[in-house]
């Protein structure tokens, strides 16, 4: 990830001085307050000014104080970052149409590094000592999967924008969350199926699959050879699959492993940082020659092309690569999409619809109860989410009517975000494509029936 501007952005959160501790130290914590600028998405709203002095003391203490626990640095950074630019904005929105219960939305900002040890960290550092009532994170499912103990424990919501695995569907049926935990983003069940039906149309009959070696990656192996399998289709490897360390020095082993059975395509559910180097270790050893990469969420970036390398041909060696994606069709995603270009000059990336949704949803939830706390907002953020009330696809709208007594069923940015008894929701899936200049484009959508 690049460094921070040294200068006052105030649309950025701002590192403070502990970025710059050795790794394992407290996560890099950025602190945003009620910001006041109005946006279109709620002109003509009431501003909440803050106090003055610093961010953390211009929201008052009883005000709903948000955390976000993200990968703005670490194998996920290049995804981590844009979902954090995000929340300013949507701290910002809130706090243009008059806060939540009377008062403004604080933001503390907290990077997982990619790493569960750290994940616990930050959300042990936001939950006791920020006290925050709900956390928009992690986007690892495996940083997810370490931190949510902590927040179930002290009552805090958690909300994640992009931790996919279905572990965490097994879990909240073993009710380990409580309520305590949901997801803006649908479980790799169905990414899984979506890749495997994806696979099978483009007439891969035979495949192997690689993965990283955590949650994420295992959850979506098992999902995908099911899925892959009831098609009728092969997963070469199926008997003994590949796994990675992503901290490894080299990969040369497990792309042979992946490729040695000459099959029609490789699912290769990887990160970034770490996919990257092995997409080029396959390329460099000549074994991807001929074979589909295919790939999911934790690859999309539109730096992928840079980071993967040039091949001797002079064209990206990911060219030609193919992959799935949540998808974002929601009703309020144009407004989002035109506050994002307007304010940080370019298109939404991935996942930022998902992160956006998840601040949305706690803020409606604490205002339905009526209290700026994680209870308050476990207890509404399924009512809010999927209720039978009025349909608003505006924040602003939303706050308004849940003022007046009355219920919503929101609409969001990503989709309809009907978070259900296990946390989970259902989306959709675009499919993406590496150009021959690198540049990714959505080529479609993969519907499951």
């Amino acid at each position: 990830m690049t460094a921070m501007p040294e200068h006052h952005d105030p649309m950025k959160p701002q590192l403070t001085s502990q970025a710059r501790q050795p790794r394992r130290a407290w996560p890099a914590l950025m602190a945003v307050a009620a910001l006041t600028s109005l946006l279109g998405a709620c002109a003509g709203q009431p501003n909440a000014s803050p106090a003055g002095g610093s961010p953390e003391a211009a929201a008052p203490t009883d005000g709903l104080k948000l955390g976000a626990l993200l990968p703005t640095t670490g194998d996920l950074q290049s995804i981590g970052q844009p979902m954090s630019e995000v929340l300013p904005l949507a701290v910002e929105t809130i706090n243009a149409c008059g806060g939540v219960n009377g008062k403004p939305v604080s933001l503390v900002l907290a990077d997982d590094q990619t790493d569960p040890t750290v994940g616990v960290e930050g959300m042990t550092k936001l939950v006791e000592v920020d006290k925050v009532a709900g956390v928009v994170g992690s986007f690892a499912s495996s940083v997810s999967g370490a931190a949510v103990d902590v927040a179930v424990r002290n009552k805090v919501m958690m909300i994640s924008p992009g931790s996919t695995s279905p572990v965490f569907t097994e879990r909240a049926k073993k009710g380990e969350f409580q309520g305590f935990w949901a997801r803006t983003a649908p479980p790799d069940t169905y990414q899984a199926e979506a890749l495997a039906k994806l696979a099978f149309e483009r007439g891969h009959k035979r495949v192997a699959t690689i993965v990283i070696n955590n949650d994420y990656g295992v959850g979506f192996e098992q999902k995908f050879i099911a899925a892959f399998k009831k098609l009728g289709g092969t997963v070469v490897n199926e008997a003994k699959p590949t796994r990675y360390d992503p901290k490894a020095a080299t990969f040369e082993s497990e792309v042979n492993a992946a490729f040695s059975q000459k099959p029609d395509a490789v699912a290769a559910i990887l990160y970034v940082e770490s996919g990257a180097l092995l997409l080029k270790a396959a390329y460099e050893q000549g074994l991807s020659k001929g074979v589909q990469i295919m790939l999911t969420d934790g690859m999309k970036t539109d730096d992928l092309a840079k980071q993967v390398g040039m091949g001797s041909d002079g064209k990206p060696i990911v060219a030609g690569a193919i992959g799935t994606v949540p998808g974002a069709d929601g009703e309020s995603l144009t407004a989002l999409a035109e506050l994002v270009q307007r304010k940080l000059n370019k298109a939404p990336a991935a996942f930022v619809p998902q992160t956006w949704d998840a601040v949305m949803l706690m803020a409606l939830a604490a205002q339905a109860a009526g209290e700026n706390t994680g209870t308050g907002i476990q207890s509404k953020i399924r009512e809010v989410s999927s209720g039978d009330g009025e349909a608003v696809t505006d924040v602003c709208k939303g706050l308004e009517l849940l003022k007046a007594g009355k219920k919503i069923n929101y609409q969001g940015a990503s989709g309809n975000v009907d978070i259900d008894e296990n946390g989970d929701v259902v989306g959709n899936y675009d499919v993406w494509n590496v150009e021959s200049d690198g540049k990714i484009s959505i080529k479609g959508k993969v519907k499951l029936q």
